[in-house]
């Protein structure tokens, strides 16, 4: 099967590169130019693509011209401003993003013949959020008070109305969110700011140290969406459907509960210390159900997040002692595997 992804030059597209390629797929590639440093850049990811172009969704154009040279048969639409504090400080780059350029591939692919599937990706922070202390399904309503959350709850809902709309390829929806695994070099990121504060024998800062997420290895969140897509390929009716892949609900860990974790790995007896300046609002709980998918897709997260949390640390780690990153990426891989 050929794949195209909108974002693989991103820590997730570059995983997606590599695992399907690693199950004998072809993948093609839009995206913006990788960041310097990169795990696209030291995985040597280029070199697994049939094509591989640098452009904005926005640049619809652009688009329709590469789409109609690649000629692939899947879609993952993972490209996206994806940063919460960053949605404050560029709002309209977040929303043109993140709705106009999902509509851009809505309306370059969806009608085109060689398509039998696009998965659009979202977030978790699509719903409504009052931080009650209960897991989202996928009936549960759509809001968002940041720019970030409310621009993908509003891709979110635009997608479903453009499938209802518009004939074409069977589109699906899939929400996750704090995936973790080695190579991540975005800023904000929890986890490679603890691993980088304890490698150095520094003290980290927390934001919101009580705060819950999903935490989730990456290849986890990515089978999830190639279970889906299978599923979609053959079974038409699930156009305009919307899938959570998060953790076990009893797999969750607070933003300190990590912190320790990974201090305990890398620094023992050193801590944390919560942030005394006022920060732009997010969601101090966050939990997905993810009962849909586990019980018509078979899908279920293979890494608990002990092992996830762990997995990366020791990732980071050999990459800093200079390690070959695609091999590192193999070795995870081949380890998901083999949970089969």
């Amino acid at each position: 099967m050929h794949f195209l992804i909108t974002g693989h030059t991103g820590f997730k597209g570059t995983w997606l590169v590599h695992l399907l390629k690693s199950r004998g797929h072809t993948v093609s590639g839009y995206s913006l130019q990788e960041e310097k440093n990169s795990l696209f850049e030291i995985s040597n990811a280029e070199s697994l693509l049939k094509h591989h172009i640098v452009g904005d969704i926005r640049d619809v154009a652009k688009l329709e011209k590469f789409a109609s040279e690649v000629n692939a048969e899947i879609v993952v639409h993972m490209a996206a401003q994806s940063l919460v504090r960053k949605s404050y400080k560029e709002p309209f780059t977040t929303y043109e993003t993140n709705l106009i350029g999902t509509l851009n591939v809505l309306r370059t692919f969806r009608a085109r013949n060689s398509i039998k599937c696009i998965l659009i990706v979202t977030s978790d922070k699509v719903y409504e959020n009052s931080n009650l202390n209960r897991a989202f399904t996928e009936l549960d309503p759509l809001g968002g008070i940041d720019p970030y959350s409310a621009s993908k709850s509003i891709a979110d809902i635009a997608t479903k109305s453009w499938t209802s709309s518009f004939p074409g390829a069977t589109t699906v929806i899939a929400r996750a969110g704090n995936v973790i695994g080695g190579g991540d070099i975005c800023e904000d990121r929890l986890l490679p700011e603890l691993i980088a504060k304890y490698s150095a024998g520094e003290i980290p800062v927390l934001r919101y140290p009580k705060g819950v997420r999903p935490w989730q290895h990456v290849l986890d969140c990515l089978n999830g969406y190639l279970m889906l897509i299978e599923r979609a390929v053959i079974e038409k009716e699930l156009d305009g459907t919307a899938w959570n892949f998060g953790p076990d609900l009893d797999d969750h860990k607070r933003v300190f509960e990590v912190a320790e974790l990974v201090a305990n790995s890398l620094a023992p007896g050193l801590s944390w210390r919560p942030d005394e300046l006022t920060h732009p609002a997010e969601s101090e709980i966050l939990v997905l159900n993810s009962t849909k998918s586990n019980s018509q897709l078979s899908w279920r997260s293979r890494f608990k997040a002990d092992r996830a949390i762990q997995m990366t640390i020791n990732w980071q780690t050999r990459i800093s002692k200079g390690e070959n990153a695609a091999s590192l990426i193999k070795n995870d891989i081949d380890e998901f595997e083999s949970k089969q």
